[in-house]
């Protein structure tokens, strides 16, 4: 396997910035409305195309309006509307256990703290940083997912496969402007260019900075 190449800061955040140009009219991929919606929608997205998601959450927020519904809801029936989603029946769990911490401890009203929601059943830092940016425009950190862990190693920008490590390792080459957009330019990103299996390295805006580490 060839030795990892990481980059060298001046050109980290060189590429970081073509990036966040090219893909600057990106933004967060889950349809919601409210911090209750967008946290349930979260939990639900977890290993799993944020287009089923979408699919199904306006028929479950139809029947589930707030978070004393999800709280008070039967498992069975939550697991209906949600089954098509992997590990449903963890998530209709953690998405109860939730809402009933936060009837109980917050008022019924979803935590703006880091602290607060990483002490949520099913909410670890990406869920808490996309809750944060997405809910109540508060930017801590990077959400970091399966596509930024991918192209974080493949671009050079993190040598890292632990997502913790990763996001201090982009908070350290990144401008803090561009925190809040960052997972989902990467995510475009890798649809539209740098595709897991074979990446079109030949119109990459970043074709000659990118060391393409693990590219064939």
């Amino acid at each position: 396997m060839p030795e990892f190449i990481l980059l060298e800061q001046k050109k980290a955040k060189t590429a970081i910035e073509i990036l966040e140009n090219k893909y600057k009219n990106v933004s967060y991929y889950l349809n919601f409305n409210g911090p209750m919606q967008l946290l349930v929608a979260a939990i639900l997205s977890a290993q799993t195309k944020d287009t089923v998601v979408n699919d199904l959450t306006p028929e479950l927020f139809k029947k589930y309006k707030t978070v004393e519904d999800f709280a008070n809801a039967d498992p069975q029936d939550l697991l209906n509307y949600v089954k098509k989603v992997s590990f449903a029946e963890n998530k209709v769990k953690n998405i109860i256990s939730c809402c009933k911490i936060i009837n109980e401890n917050y008022k019924g009203k979803i935590p703006n703290d880091m602290n607060s929601l990483l002490s949520l059943p099913g909410v670890g830092r990406k869920t808490a940083n996309t809750i944060l940016i997405n809910a109540f425009g508060i930017v801590e950190g990077i959400p970091v997912d399966t596509w930024v862990i991918k192209l974080s190693y493949r671009i050079g920008l993190s040598k890292s496969k632990k997502p913790d490590e990763i996001e201090n390792d982009l908070k350290e080459i990144t401008d803090k402007k561009y925190w809040k957009n960052f997972a989902y330019v990467i995510k475009e990103h890798g649809h539209q260019i740098c595709q897991s299996v074979k990446p079109k390295c030949e119109i990459c805006p970043i074709n000659n900075i990118c060391p393409k580490n693990g590219v064939k």
